[in-house]
């Protein structure tokens, strides 16, 4: 990944996050920064991320000279993070990981094999410090570089840890614990008791991750499908957490249009009922936004409903730009070069936290040569390279995630300048939906009183289309200066008029029009 300017990096991350480099120690307030969506969350697998593959294999083999990835190399790497204008770091699971059916040779980072143990894998062997020791060193290294911290909560247990604590697991009419959906190396927890009440245990053991997390200084925690767990289990969780940091955020993983992927034998909470319980926000609905966002109008639904949710909490929770994840294809597969930066000015410019996988800047395919190969080495039962094709490896140990696709990177510093340029309307401005007249095309303005950030683009994959957006008080000698587009637009009373090409989203600034 080419360098950014680090001061760039450092003054977007000063201008997003808080509203100064925070003095050490170290005081939370990711709650505040992203109930105010001014987050801008960057992922990343500690296994990955400062690892060297050394021989271009794509696999990590420390046994032939490879470095693996550790907290501490990846501290080293903070700086990378800081240079993207993040202000956030997201860290994939760090708890111990089973070995028994597991999918891949390093284990699932989802197959949580104890609440209170870090993954032994990201400890730094030539260090004498514990592995512990070694996460909290990088997360006040973080926090030094203004860089909040969130952790990953897994929702299942490995089934090694059913074995051994077969009392927190769900059993089915023949005794045998619960594989939900297609994650075969995991089992479902058992939230509640055979009377009904909840399960103290599985609380009590959930109570130790979290201690372990805040022990560790981190400030928030994603919660991964949360929506299998009820109402009263996240309201006692959140609560016992709060009570020693106010400002420690909660993420749920969940949406509207989910459904539930153990529905035979979990109860499924509402993304309301998760935000009663406490949590700041959630997924929304963006995790196929190329399938189910094919029209206008189900754009403007899908922002609608998550805007009418907030307004619901007094505009006190909100979402994350979860369009591309680690569950989900790298964006250049799904849609090209095209989507991806349609991706990226919807990250910048909706009302929402922003959001990026490690590897997302660059354009990574995330394919890889050893994909489903049969391995030399291997720390689980599985001795093939297991892997989802397209998506971030999360069940072997592979190289850092990256690319070398300058012309993206040049892109996504354009768009995360004119975030903070232009912060003011995008951050602080309204979000107001506008007509077209194509049906594959959105459009919405973020205004203050008098300026507006007009974005317009073209859902279908395609086909060229040429359509109106209708801005009823603008004039042919309104001032609008185009940010991002191929063609110009022609200004006239009432309207703009643009050509878009597949997938081209278009960004203008518009001076002195109120857009209501």
């Amino acid at each position: 990944m080419r360098k950014i300017n680090i001061i760039t990096g450092l003054f977007l991350a000063l201008a997003l996050g808080a509203n100064s480099v925070q003095a050490y120690p170290w005081i939370n307030d990711l709650r505040t920064l992203f109930t105010g969506n001014k987050a801008i969350i960057y992922t990343i697998n500690i296994r990955s991320f400062g690892a060297v593959d050394k021989n271009g294999n794509d696999i990590i083999e420390p046994w032939l000279g490879d470095t693996p990835g550790t907290f501490l190399n990846a501290k080293e790497r903070l700086d990378d993070i800081v240079q993207t204008g993040a202000n956030t770091i997201y860290l994939l699971p760090i708890t111990k990981v089973g070995k028994l059916k597991a999918l891949g040779t390093s284990g699932s980072l989802y197959a949580m094999d104890s609440f209170n143990e870090l993954n032994p894998q990201l400890d730094d062997k030539t260090d004498p410090k514990s592995v512990f020791a070694e996460a909290k060193m990088f997360i006040q290294e973080a926090h030094k570089k203004n860089l909040r911290v969130i952790i990953d909560m897994p929702s299942c247990g490995s089934y090694d840890l059913s074995l051994e604590k077969p009392e927190l697991f769900l059993k089915d009419k023949q005794g045998k614990t619960i594989v939900p959906a297609d994650w075969t190396d995991v089992r479902l927890f058992k939230v509640y008791n055979n009377d009904g009440t909840l399960n103290k245990d599985l609380l009590d053991n959930y109570k130790k991750f979290a201690d372990m997390v805040l022990a560790l200084g981190a400030d928030g925690i994603r919660a991964d499908v949360a929506a299998i767990k009820p109402y009263e289990f996240w309201k006692e969780l959140i609560d016992y957490v709060r009570k020693s940091d106010p400002q420690f955020m909660f993420l749920a993983e969940a949406s509207t249009a989910w459904s539930n992927p153990a529905k035979d034998y979990t109860t499924y909470t509402s993304v309301e009922d998760l935000l009663r319980a406490g949590f700041d926000g959630y997924y929304g609905d963006f995790a196929n936004f190329k399938n189910n966002i094919t029209k206008a109008k189900d754009f403007y639904k899908l922002i609608d409903t998550d805007r009418k949710i907030a307004e619901k909490f007094e505009g006190k929770k909100t979402t994350i730009a979860s369009f591309a994840t680690h569950d989900q294809l790298s964006p250049i597969l799904t849609g090209g070069e095209d989507y991806w930066n349609m991706i990226l000015w919807l990250n910048v410019t909706l009302p929402l936290n922003s959001y990026f996988l490690d590897g997302f800047i660059t354009g990574d395919t995330y394919t890889y040569k050893y994909e489903n190969q049969k391995a030399g080495k291997t720390f689980t039962d599985d001795d093939q390279y297991f892997v989802h094709r397209g998506k971030m490896d999360i069940f072997n140990a592979p190289k850092r995630p990256g690319g070398t696709n300058n012309k993206l990177i040049d892109k996504y510093i354009t768009a995360m300048k004119f975030k903070y340029w232009a912060k003011n309307l995008i951050i602080d401005g309204k979000y107001v939906p506008l007509k077209t007249t194509h049906p594959d095309v959105f459009a919405y303005a973020r205004t203050n009183e008098s300026d507006a950030v007009v974005v317009i683009g073209n859902l279908n994959a395609k086909n060229d289309v040429e359509t109106n957006v209708i801005i009823p008080k603008l004039k042919a000698s309104s001032f609008v200066s185009p940010v991002v587009m191929i063609e110009p637009p022609a200004t006239k009373n009432g309207k703009l008029s643009v050509n878009l090409k597949p997938y081209e989203i278009q960004v203008f600034m518009v001076g002195k029009v109120q857009i209501k």
